[in-house]
């Protein structure tokens, strides 16, 4: 025989419910049962009928078992709140960054000489000074640059031998360096 799909909702014939209860009952009972044979898994189930009356299993203590529930759900009520309190600081953080974002762009499209319209004449005095200062520092930073090249340079030239040509000249005498050379050369028409 096969059976059809029961509907969910609460049975309203007293008797019914009362034998659907004591069969369905006894079936958790031993699913339970199975379950903590089966896996090895604590098991604790207690039922309360519509009476008040009380049933239980439990593969050990339940009081044992209730107890580690009662640990567990705490740790995991705790990770609950440390999680909400980090994702709100971290919320307030992005905010915190995006305003300081904003503030950065539009110091910077000022910089570049963007949206100045809408500023006072205090603002842009203000943006002049940075942009004054901001040539200053650059300047400076160029200026050493080219000192600290022009060190390198100069200790590399000492650093090289003098061409062996100035060597001689400086060696030799003035009336060696008056010398003639014959080239040659004339000037004028040429014979024929």
């Amino acid at each position: 025989m096969v059976r059809g799909k029961t509907e969910i909702k609460r049975i309203e014939n007293a008797t019914s419910r009362q034998v659907t209860f004591s069969k369905r009952r006894g079936g958790l009972l031993k699913k339970a049962f199975e379950l903590s044979v089966l896996c090895d898994a604590e098991v604790s189930l207690i039922i309360f009928s519509q009476k008040g009356k009380l049933f239980e299993f439990s593969s050990s203590s339940t009081n044992k078992t209730i107890e580690r529930y009662q640990k567990n759900d705490k740790n995991l009520r705790h990770d609950k709140i440390l999680l909400e309190q980090t994702t709100e600081h971290l919320k307030e953080e992005v905010m915190s960054m995006t305003r300081n974002l904003e503030v950065l762009e539009n110091s910077k499209r000022r910089l570049l000489g963007e949206d100045l319209e809408s500023c006072s004449i205090d603002e842009l005095e203000m943006v002049e000074g940075q942009l004054d200062q901001s040539l200053r520092n650059i300047r400076a930073k160029k200026e050493k640059v080219l000192m600290e090249k022009n060190a390198e340079l100069r200790e590399k030239y000492e650093a090289l031998p003098l061409p062996l040509f100035i060597d001689q000249q400086e060696d030799e005498s003035p009336q060696a360096r008056k010398m003639e050379v014959d080239t040659q050369l004339f000037i004028g028409f040429p014979e024929r």
